[in-house]
């Protein structure tokens, strides 16, 4: 009798130690090791900065260094953390080209000076690019790929006609193709537009199209098709979509000047700094703000740089 006793006191003294030890927090166990690509997804304080630097004549500046750069989030100045000058990283690009009634007559120039810009910019294993056309609807002509062929080939496929799209193909490029590759800051992403400005079909807006572009770090170029000397409402939306994201807005009013300015776009590609950093204080409400970059006492020279950021929303 005195055993069955000692017995079932031993066993409900040990059911009460468990449960004491069940309401002690347990240590946690070490967790599994993240892949880059988690680790990137979990970081959602950086603000990645692709921009060029110029003087008052255009001329490119490339041998300034973090310490001369100041950035602001609203009239908070910023502290960066990554820079690189000249960065020579992967292209990923998308040459999205107008191919509505608008443009016919210049159509077959524009193939060939859009053709003669890959063939310089694109680096065979380490850059990638896509064809879009847009008239109607936008139309990938060859997804994200290095073989020239392929591009050469998805360029003079494409056929004139029909309406315009221009909204919508900037929104199918950055959103479904550009931001494909990550981590992003390792790639730099850019639209090069061909394209009058004009817009009659797309389903999203030019503001929707925009903030696509900002939130997949893409930096858009574009190329008017307007040869008229006069300033259209459809090269104000190529300057808007330019100065927004950093990018630059040309305007020949020869077809043959085309070719220049695809020249003056790889240039500029082969000229810009890389910076980072982590805004404080760090607001994931899902909204864009804006950002000022800056070279510290220097009035003689120009950033070119996107002019805020979307935050995460948690």
């Amino acid at each position: 009798m005195l055993k069955n006793l000692a017995l079932t006191a031993a066993v409900v003294g040990a059911m009460l130690l468990a449960q004491d030890a069940a309401k002690v927090p347990q240590p946690r166990q070490p967790a599994q090791e993240l892949s880059d690509a988690d680790i990137i997804r979990l970081n959602v304080t950086r603000v990645n900065l692709l921009y060029t630097v110029v003087d008052k004549r255009g001329r490119f500046v490339t041998d300034l260094v973090k310490e001369d750069f100041e950035v602001f989030k609203g009239k908070k100045q910023q502290t960066i953390s990554d820079f690189t000058a000249e960065s020579d990283l992967p292209l990923r690009l998308a040459i999205v080209i107008d191919t509505s009634n608008s443009i016919r007559d210049r159509f077959r120039f524009q193939q060939e000076a859009a053709l003669e810009f890959l063939r310089s910019a694109m680096r065979r294993d380490r850059d990638k690019a896509i064809v879009v056309g847009f008239d109607m609807l936008p139309n990938l002509a060859t997804d994200l790929t290095d073989d020239m062929g392929k591009l050469e080939n998805a360029v003079r496929d494409l056929k004139p006609g029909g309406g315009t799209s221009l909204y919508d193909a900037i929104a199918f490029a950055s959103r479904d193709k550009l931001s494909q590759d990550q981590p992003r800051h390792k790639f730099r992403r850019a639209i090069v537009l061909l394209s009058d400005g004009d817009d009659n079909n797309s389903k999203y807006t030019r503001d929707q199209a925009l903030e696509l572009a900002q939130k997949a770090d893409v930096v858009v170029y574009t190329i008017s098709t307007n040869i008229s000397r006069l300033e259209t409402d459809g090269d104000k939306v190529l300057k808007y979509y330019a100065q927004e994201t950093g990018g630059l807005a040309f305007f020949p009013f020869k077809v043959e000047d085309l070719a220049q300015s695809f020249e003056n776009i790889a240039n500029e590609m082969r000229h810009q700094y890389s910076a980072a950093f982590n805004p404080v204080p760090l607001k994931a409400d899902g909204l864009f703000h804006e950002i000022s970059l800056k070279v510290k006492n220097r009035k003689d020279l120009i950033v070119r740089a996107r002019k805020g950021y979307y935050a995460p929303k948690l």
